[in-house]
């Protein structure tokens, strides 16, 4: 997957306005942002804009390690793809490890609240 990698970012890619809607992308920080860019793309980016981000923060090696230590939010499917895609076990991931420590080891709260937790938001579906 990306074997081309070097040759795409040679055309600079960029990555789609879209997936950060909510931006104002002319003052954009995108170092300061780049866990933030990095989810976006996993979650909803082409392979256009997974080229934008080796672009921008050091390749293959530099997104893998935005990925590990920095994104804080990511879909068991998304955890899936990324440790396939990027040669990761899912308990190198901060994403992966920071939600294992929020879940009570007991289980003890009601499946709705677990899921919930599971999925980074503790507030959805509370009346």
């Amino acid at each position: 997957m990306w074997s081309d990698w070097k040759e795409q970012i040679e055309r600079c890619p960029k990555i789609r306005q879209g997936l950060l809607w909510e931006y104002d992308l002319k003052d954009f920080d995108w170092q300061y942002m780049r866990a933030l860019v990095v989810e976006r793309v996993i979650e909803r980016g082409w392979a256009e804009d997974y080229y934008a981000l080796f672009a921008l923060y050091g390749g293959m090696d530099g997104v893998r390690q935005i990925i590990r230590d920095e994104v804080l939010l990511l879909s068991d499917k998304d955890i899936a793809f990324v440790c396939a895609a990027f040669n990761l076990k899912k308990e190198e991931l901060k994403c992966y490890t920071r939600i294992q420590n929020e879940i009570p080891p007991d289980k003890s709260l009601p499946g709705s609240e677990r899921a919930n937790l599971l999925r980074g938001h503790p507030f959805l579906g509370k009346d």
